[in-house]
């Protein structure tokens, strides 16, 4: 595993829940998110090497919500420093244009601007 980053991540503990998009099930919560994949949060391990048909139920800003269809594979798993809570990687396979809209919603809402000096 690499140990620098090259893809600016954003944090999202347990604010978005991911189903498995064929039993509803969750599956866990979105820890970040980038273009080429996402990291979740599960209570219970992940398969790695495995591929998955993911559900995103996303907030519409009117008291309902709306689906994000992703399929990834997972690439990584392991325990995080929280006890029985595991970090899973899944690189994207395929997602629709959402996807990378709740991104940049995701990347404005959580980014700070520096603020410009009145005079």
């Amino acid at each position: 595993m690499l140990n620098e980053r090259r893809i600016e991540r954003h944090q999202l503990p347990y604010y978005l829940q991911v189903f498995n998009r064929y039993t509803d099930k969750p599956l866990g919560c979105l820890g970040n998110v980038s273009e080429q994949g996402l990291m979740l949060i599960s209570d219970l391990p992940i398969l790695v090497g495995a591929d998955f048909q993911l559900r995103l139920k996303v907030p519409d800003g009117k008291n309902g919500l709306y689906n994000i269809d992703i399929d990834a594979s997972c690439l990584w798993c392991q325990e995080d420093e929280t006890p029985r809570v595991f970090d899973s990687g899944f690189r994207l396979q395929a997602a629709p244009a959402e996807y990378f809209v709740l991104i940049q919603a995701l990347q404005h809402y959580f980014s700070f601007y520096p603020l410009e000096a009145s005079a």
